[in-house]
Formats: structure tokens, C-alpha cells, sequence
């Protein structure tokens, strides 16, 4: 199997792995755009969300839950954090296999996320 993802979770390319179970394995991306840039990773391999089944409901819950206890023991639950699925090239995802990006951990109210030519300002809500 060519995926990156697999392999991680095969154990046959290294990773800094932050969570791991039965399911959901998640470690650090290796081109981090936040101070925590965490990947949380399904073990099945599901392309992207667009491959998503009715049967994968309980699958997809137990990640974002878990992502939700990694937000915590990081603690950016305090300060916020963002939760990004990219869906397809033009949505900007990379590698073929489902995964959810936890971003967070900056220290001022208002700053610019640059990911690609995309400018994302990160601030309040009016």
C-alpha cells in the first residue's frame, strides 16, 4: 500500500504519535501551520469524507471525540482551536486518506493562518 497513512499505522514509516487506540491513531504533522498541528487519522482507510458510509457514523464520532479529548490534554480547549477536514485536491487535500487536522495553541487574539494561497484570518466573530 503507497498510502502515507497506512504506513504510519503499520508501523512502517515513523511518526510522533500523540493518540492511539483500536480505531484512531494521531500524531504531529510533519509541516505543522499552528503551534499544534495534530492529525487524527482513522486506521480503516477511507479516501476522504466523500467516501464516507452510513456505517462509518460511529467511526467518525469516536474521532472527533477523541480529537476533542486531544484538544484538552494539549491544552487548547482554554484558548480555541480549529478543526479542518480538506475534501478532495480543490479543498486541498493531500493525501487520500481521511483525516482531520487539530489546529491550535497561538498566543494572540487575532492573527493570519496562510495555508497554500489561502488567507484565513482567525479572530472574533461580529
Amino acid at each position: 500500500m503507497s498510502c502515507i497513512f497506512c504506513k504510519i499505522i503499520n508501523k512502517e514509516m515513523p511518526a510522533e504519535i500523540v493518540y492511539e487506540d483500536a480505531q484512531i491513531i494521531a500524531f504531529k504533522d510533519i509541516y505543522p501551520v499552528a503551534p499544534a498541528h495534530i492529525l487524527v487519522v482513522p486506521k480503516k482507510h477511507i479516501p476522504s469524507v466523500d467516501d464516507l458510509e452510513p456505517g462509518d457514523k460511529n467511526l467518525i464520532g469516536d474521532l472527533l471525540l477523541i480529537t476533542q479529548k486531544i484538544a484538552r490534554q494539549l491544552s487548547l480547549a482554554k484558548t480555541g482551536y480549529k478543526l479542518v477536514f480538506n475534501v478532495g485536491r480543490g479543498g486541498g487535500q493531500k493525501i487520500d486518506h481521511l483525516h482531520l487536522h487539530l489546529l491550535g495553541g497561538w498566543r494572540i487574539k487575532n492573527h493570519k493562518l496562510k495555508i497554500k494561497n489561502h488567507k484565513l484570518k482567525i479572530g472574533t466573530c461580529h
